[in-house]
């Protein structure tokens, strides 16, 4: 077979280019369960080989478990730092929330030593919805700004679930402070609301990544996790469609991926991974959309069973500012 690579897509003003599909490294954190580092480490060289040159992570991730493990097997690769895109987070602890800039500054810092990195590319806000508002406004994002001049972080960015909170903030901070979003469960087949806010992002220079196409696992034959937030309805109907594909011989998953990976206003999909096998499934899931297209009678047999949930997200426990 000639050799296909993943497509690299521009994100927003920052000069990058992120491949389609990128490294989700939380499952490296244990937490979807037990990874040996063997197993780390081969999943982050076999997503390198094959063209991954996006890595996202966070302190909050296993307790600072994911940052180490992913530092260390970057480190392995033994290759340019040029070579690979990490993103990382801040204001998410395993001890809870603190958007404080003192807090912020000095997590740089922890996370640059467990990622044995110089610089991070990305530095986002931690599902801000959790903090105040105002505070992220005021006081987080100058921090950050002031870490973009010290060269500790190239760019800036926020993640939340609500997508009305990004607007918030944007039509808020100076044009140039955030410079990506990162929005989740927003842009899978049982939910896209995301479309609608692309425009928006779009004017103000934003690049977007969008996180969990399977729905926090909603959209895979194992299903969601006990603690899954959504309601029964919409889970019923998930487990309905992931019933329907297996029927069919199909898989919800690859799917599910190709839907989110049509888009290419969306720099990258991020996709949590712990394993060489699962690294490859997912990288044929996306070469085999570039070459032979959707499946477009399953996917219109699925988004029919998932109608009357359509868009139904599920509440992040926000506090407003």
């Amino acid at each position: 077979m000639a050799t296909q690579t993943l497509q690299l897509r521009p994100l927003g003003n920052t000069g990058l280019k992120l491949s389609s599909v990128g490294f989700g490294a939380s499952p490296l954190g244990k937490v979807f369960g037990d990874v040996s580092e063997q197993d780390a480490f081969a999943a982050v060289r076999e997503a390198f080989r094959l063209g991954v040159n996006f890595f996202d992570t966070s302190p909050y991730y296993g307790g600072t478990l994911s940052e180490k493990v992913l530092g260390k097997a970057l480190k392995a690769l033994g290759v340019p730092r040029d070579q690979y895109i990490v993103s990382t987070k801040c204001g998410r602890y395993k001890e809870g929330f603190d958007f404080s800039a003192e807090r912020v500054t000095r997590s740089i810092d922890e996370s640059l030593e467990r990622l044995q990195l110089d610089y991070v590319d990305m530095l986002q806000c931690h599902d801000i919805e959790f903090g105040s508002l105002d505070q992220i406004v005021n006081e987080t994002l100058p921090a950050l700004l002031k870490l973009k001049e010290s060269g500790k972080i190239r760019f800036i960015g926020i993640t939340c679930l609500p997508l009305g909170i990004f607007t918030y903030v944007l039509d808020r901070v100076p044009p140039g402070t955030v410079d990506v979003i990162l929005s989740y469960c927003h842009y899978s087949i049982n939910d896209s609301t995301l479309e609608d806010l692309l425009p928006y992002l779009k004017s103000k220079g934003v690049g977007v990544i969008s996180a969990s196409p399977l729905s926090m696992g909603l959209l895979t034959e194992a299903g969601g996790p006990e603690w899954h937030p959504a309601s029964s309805e919409l889970k019923a109907a998930c487990r309905a469609a992931v019933d329907h594909c297996k029927e069919k011989g199909k898989n919800i998953s690859k799917l599910a991926l190709q839907y989110s990976l049509v888009n290419t206003d969306i720099s990258s999909i991020l996709v949590g991974m712990k394993s060489v096998k699962e690294v490859e499934e997912n990288i044929a899931a996306a070469l085999e959309l570039a070459t032979a297209g959707m499946d477009e009678e399953t996917l219109s047999e699925v988004t029919d069973i998932l109608k009357p949930v359509k868009n139904q997200t599920w509440p992040s426990g926000i506090q407003q500012s």
